[in-house]
């Protein structure tokens, strides 16, 4: 019988090139995913040029006499403006640690139970922002103790939410109150921390899938089921077993010779030496009477009048043994088994 089913390694070769393929979108998307909104260039970084950075911000912050630290892991907050600018990165406790530690804390667009509205040009409706006047913000809506432009910042105690960014960036920065309102939220002391957390922040310790954007585990799903659908497709056609005549006969006398010389190519003169005594043992268990596994030494000796040590060393000595050596005990063994089968 000779299979000719599909093995591990046929399945393997159909397979991995849509593996292949779809590792590396994943290995992309992952890439584009941290790097997104990290670094000069990313959404709200002090250091952008860029729209949708807050550069300009900054520039206007240190004028007005702020001294602005950017960092990606906080070490202290104490009497300063902490402005979180992706607070779904951060684990809630480390972040209500924070807040409790800085003088004042503004996160932009913290996850929200209470839905979206659109971003458009909306009156502050509040005390809080009165002296901003109309700004663009939209987002996400919160409940707090101060609730202004219609509920997309709130403030409760020192923290503040607003549920749009673009009041900060260099592109919105000139347009309605959003400069005065921006001010007002991060110039409330001296120093101000801008908290910017890398994807992959320590507090949070994400897992890749979370890292993953969900269209692309969609994507890797369905190139996984596709990889599959491939390889059965493959698999089928090749059949069934066929029953086959062997070629050749192989007698036992060349398998037991090629045996032989693969002891004694890589030198296995010990265990070669393990096997003859085993076998030995093996057929006088039979002859004697006693239990396949049971110590024939003793049994032998009576019907040999060989001393019982004598053939307890002949029968399980674990001695190092070289060739010579394993001739001469091929020979002592069927010296040995001769006589008990004429004793």
């Amino acid at each position: 019988m000779t299979a000719v089913s599909p093995d591990s390694g046929r399945i393997w070769s159909a397979a991995r090139g849509p593996l292949l393929i779809g590792v590396i979108i994943l290995a992309t998307a992952v890439v584009i995913t941290v790097l997104r909104g990290s670094g000069e260039g990313g959404s709200l970084d002090p250091r952008s040029f860029q729209p949708q950075g807050s550069h300009a911000l900054a520039e206007l912050l240190r004028q007005n006499g702020v001294r602005v630290e950017l960092t990606d892991d906080v070490s202290t907050v104490d009497g300063a403006t902490l402005f979180v600018a992706q607070p779904n990165l951060i684990d809630p406790a480390r972040l209500a640690g924070l807040s409790e530690a800085a003088a004042a804390t503004v996160l932009v667009a913290p996850a929200s139970d209470l839905g979206r509205v659109e971003v458009e040009t909306r009156q502050p409706g509040c005390p809080l922002a009165d002296r901003a006047g109309a700004v663009t913000t939209g987002g996400f809506t919160y409940t707090g103790e101060q609730s202004c432009y219609d509920s997309t910042l709130v403030r409760t105690g020192t923290v503040t939410m607003i549920g749009f960014g673009g009041v900060f960036t260099n592109d919105d920065l000139d347009e309605e109150g959003n400069a005065a309102l921006a001010l007002a939220l991060l110039g409330q002391h001296e120093r101000l921390v801008w908290y910017l957390p890398a994807a992959a922040d320590r507090s949070q310790q994400k897992a890749l899938s979370d890292l993953v954007p969900a269209g692309w585990l969609f994507a890797a799903l369905q190139l996984g089921i596709a990889a599959v659908v491939v390889a059965l497709w493959r698999a089928r056609r090749l059949g069934r077993v066929v029953p086959e005549r062997l070629p050749v006969v192989v007698r036992a006398a060349e398998t037991v010779e090629g045996r032989a010389r693969l002891y004694r190519s890589s030198h296995a003169a010990g265990h070669a030496a393990a096997v003859l005594r085993q076998a030995t043992r093996d057929r006088l268990a039979p002859l004697l009477g006693v239990p396949v596994g049971a110590d024939p030494s003793e049994e032998i000796a009576r019907r040999t009048s060989r001393p019982v040590p004598q053939v307890r060393t002949l029968l399980y000595d674990d001695g190092p043994v070289d060739d010579r050596g394993l001739v001469a005990l091929a020979d002592e063994l069927d010296a040995l088994e001769n006589e008990v089968r004429k004793g």
